[in-house]
């Protein structure tokens, strides 16, 4: 009789202990993937309820997440999902999520085996399970030729893994900070920086902000019909003699006599001109005291 009762708690312990496994499974298993219109920096349906327990792969500077549903690894400091056939990636575990364009997803991102991923699309399964994805076959001829050499690499030159942001732990779903409180949290709790250029792929930019109007200095507009004009300034051919300035020359009405004759003749000087007011006085003066009969004087 004992012994019935003995193995009746025996197997009552053994139910038990099945039935909080399956709740801590049932825990992890709520994790649901749902991506529809990916928009940057939003949620893309994707619910982690608290910081996932992350494990090296070996051979590689990558962790993943054995006990979630979903495709998450962490990488350089990012967290990488790989989710109806696109990539994104993100500083924290359940977003917001960025999604990620195929020329910048890192190489060793690309080289994870098909076996470290726990939702696999169907194509995936035709595929060595202890090789990477076929990229080039999936995302064209372009991208191949673009990315060449990605999955070739020294396997005896690995760079160190990034340290993982445990800080994140103590921020399950009830306190998920927004996006401005995860960049404090950051800044303070997590200092490390990709070591590569593509450890960070670009996000999208921020619309450019609008210079604000200048007004010019005030400048008084001229009256009409006093408009400046500019003068016409002609210019000679190059290795032409530039002509002197042309004047005009003055009218003799101006100068009060007739004009000086020049002689046609090359180097001949101008005629001296004759001043009509002499010392002696004008003509018409003189002519006219003779007739009076004076002297001239």
């Amino acid at each position: 009789m004992s012994q019935q009762h003995g193995k009746r708690h025996w197997g009552i312990g053994i139910l038990v202990g099945c039935i909080l496994l399956g709740a801590n499974a049932a825990a992890w298993g709520q994790v649901s993937v749902g991506v529809g219109v990916a928009v940057p920096g939003l949620s893309l349906g994707i619910n982690i309820p608290a910081y996932p327990d992350l494990v090296p792969i070996p051979g590689y500077p990558v962790y993943y997440a054995p006990r979630l549903g979903v495709n998450l690894f962490f990488y350089d400091g990012q967290y990488w999902l790989f989710a109806e056939d696109n990539w994104y990636y993100s500083s924290w575990y359940d977003g917001p999520w960025y999604f990620a364009q195929p020329a910048f997803v890192p190489d060793f991102i690309l080289r994870i085996p098909i076996f470290y991923y726990r939702r696999p699309p169907p194509y995936f399964l035709r595929w060595n399970r202890q090789g990477p994805p076929r990229w080039g076959e999936h995302w064209g001829r372009t991208w191949q030729d673009r990315r060449r050499g990605w999955d070739r690499w020294n396997r005896a030159a690995l760079p160190p893994r990034a340290p993982l942001p445990s800080y994140q732990r103590q921020y399950p779903r009830g306190r998920y900070p927004g996006l401005g409180e995860q960049r404090r949290l950051e800044n303070r709790y997590y200092p490390f920086r990709p070591r590569t250029p593509e450890g960070r792929p670009p996000m999208q930019r921020a619309p450019q902000e609008r210079r604000p109007f200048r007004p010019q200095p005030y400048r008084p507009s001229p009256e009409r019909g006093q408009l400046e004009r500019q003068p016409q300034v002609h210019r000679a051919p190059p290795g032409a003699t530039p002509r002197p300035a042309f004047r005009r020359p003055s009218s003799p009405a101006r100068i009060g006599g007739r004009a000086p004759q020049v002689s046609r003749r090359p180097g001949a000087a101008a005629a001296p001109q004759r001043n009509p007011s002499g010392p002696r006085g004008r003509p018409q003066q003189r002519n006219e005291e003779r007739r009076r009969g004076r002297p001239p004087g």
